[in-house]
């Protein structure tokens, strides 16, 4: 299933100011006005990063990689280089982890080539972004913004500010006052680090002892997967009960238009594994609009004005409540559900925003489906919802990941051939032989599938019945289910 993109205006934006727009009119005769040239700062190295990569190449565009080490995006295959090394016009080798060194290269290239933007898909580096955008005088949201945005105590702190309903919290880097801060807010309760992402180290805490392995655990941690320092701080939230979605929606000019809500399903605790995601939730209209005016002002507390953005919220008995707001576009291959779904893909809005461009939704966009000024001078206006994204568009698409029970070397998975049989399976990728381990954060995926119903809201069940009828096989003879969610 696929839509064709409208055709986009080949006019952009101009950004005064910025080293490389200075120059636009000299090197006009020597660059393609329709090509834009983008910098991308580092990349993930699955998902959005395996993606990205090829459309910014489909839109007629280049990019330039700024990384601290060609080496992290090993190929994909044997011979086959990994797409965000294949497809860059140009790799500068830079520290990454170094704004002052990053900002430095980034000048340097502004003064011989245009820069038209800058964007990246990995959340360590989305400051960076901002900051680089500042500088160049390009589109971006601003980095103070972005600073707060992916520290998760902030955003508490500053929903709390705002007056927005707010579960208990508290942050301690000290052992004692995590233990008082426990007793406050009482168990159950979710224990996670400020700033790690893909679900890395969220626990449910429900006693002292593993309030004690979760502090250890976070307070040990010196770096995260790219080498950079971690604060050490454990968020301790009371603990949210209902149905958790997600609002996926896109910010210009302190706009935000809501493309949609996707629901989630999570693995048992201790953990909170998410297992899989269904584009669009099925919610009423009523709570529909609930949810996405409390996405919208959340994003206003935080003083989100550019990007997209991925905004968890639980649905609680007393109405939506935030779970954490990610300042990019929603991971999980939320962005391929969206795109089987609406025809509008998230990573082709994505360049758009850097490009200082309102991404083209089409007649999709119901500007009356929710238009409202929040209270105060320079409040987020609500701009409208992708028509029928939350609750009348017909079809559906989820994606369910593989995931293991236990711990070991998977030699091989069986009942493959019913994946290929499906037509409503749109992909499914299962690699072996793999490692896999029980799930604790996403890098325990296994593999996916990812299925579709044109007409209806199945999508989720089949993916789900697919994976439940999988084998793996364990290099020690063991032959066991999938894990499947509760």
């Amino acid at each position: 299933m696929s839509s064709t993109r409208a055709a986009r205006s080949s006019t952009r934006r101009s950004w005064p100011g910025s080293p490389g727009r200075q120059r636009s009119q000299a090197l006009a005769t020597e660059w393609n006005t329709d090509m834009a040239t983008l910098l991308m700062v580092e990349s993930w190295l699955h998902s959005t990063g395996l993606c990205l990569p090829p459309i910014i190449r489909r839109l007629g565009h280049e990019y330039i990689l700024f990384t601290k080490d060609p080496a992290l995006y090993p190929p994909i295959s044997p011979g086959e280089p990994h797409p965000v090394i294949r497809d860059a016009r140009e790799i500068v080798v830079v520290d990454t982890n170094d704004d002052d060194a990053t900002c430095a290269a980034a000048s340097a290239l502004a003064g011989k080539r245009r820069i038209d933007g800058v964007l990246t898909t990995c959340d360590y580096y989305l400051a960076t972004v901002a900051t680089l955008a500042r500088l160049l005088e390009l589109p971006g949201a601003p980095p103070d913004v972005m600073r707060l945005a992916t520290q998760k105590h902030l955003v508490r702190a500053a929903l709390d500010g705002a007056g927005l309903p707010n579960p208990a919290f508290a942050v301690a880097a000290d052992w004692h006052d995590a233990r008082a801060a426990a007793a406050r807010i009482g168990t159950p309760l979710i224990a996670k680090p400020v700033d790690l992402n893909a679900g890395t180290a969220v626990e449910r805490i429900c006693d002292e002892a593993g309030l004690k392995d979760a502090f250890w655990g976070v307070n040990s941690a010196e770096r995260n997967t790219r080498g950079q320092p971690l604060r050490r701080l454990l968020l301790m939230e009371e603990r949210l009960e209902g149905e958790e979605v997600s609002v996926e929606a896109l910010t210009f000019k302190g706009l935000t238009t809501i493309i949609g809500i996707t629901d989630k399903s999570l693995t048992a605790p201790p953990a909170c594994v998410e297992s899989g995601h269904m584009f669009p939730a099925r919610l009423s209209p009523d709570i529909a609009r609930q949810v996405e005016t409390f996405a919208v002002d959340a994003l206003d507390a935080i003083g989100f004005t550019h990007g997209l953005s991925h905004i968890e919220v639980m649905i609680t008995a007393d109405g939506p409540r935030i779970v954490e707001i990610n300042p990019r576009q929603g991971g999980g291959y939320i962005f391929d559900l969206v795109h089987l779904v609406t025809g509008i893909h998230p990573l082709e809005m994505l360049v758009d925003l850097a490009l200082g461009q309102m991404p083209a939704l089409d007649s999709r966009v119901n500007a009356a489906s929710l238009d409202r000024v929040a209270a105060g001078d320079g409040g987020q206006r609500m701009a409208g919802s992708v028509e029928g994204a939350t609750t009348g568009l017909p079809g559906s698409a989820a994606v369910f990941f593989v995931m293991s029970p236990r711990d070991g070397v998977v030699s091989h998975v069986s009942g493959v051939e019913r994946l290929d049989a499906d037509p409503r399976v749109h992909r499914w990728a299962l690699p072996t032989p793999a490692t896999a381990r029980r799930p604790r954060d996403n890098d325990a995926y296994l593999g996916h599938v990812l299925t579709v119903d044109p007409a209806g809201d199945g999508a989720r069940v089949r993916a789900e019945e697919l994976v439940a009828a999988l084998r793996l096989h364990f290099a020690d003879g063991e032959t066991t289910p999938p894990l499947i969610a509760p």
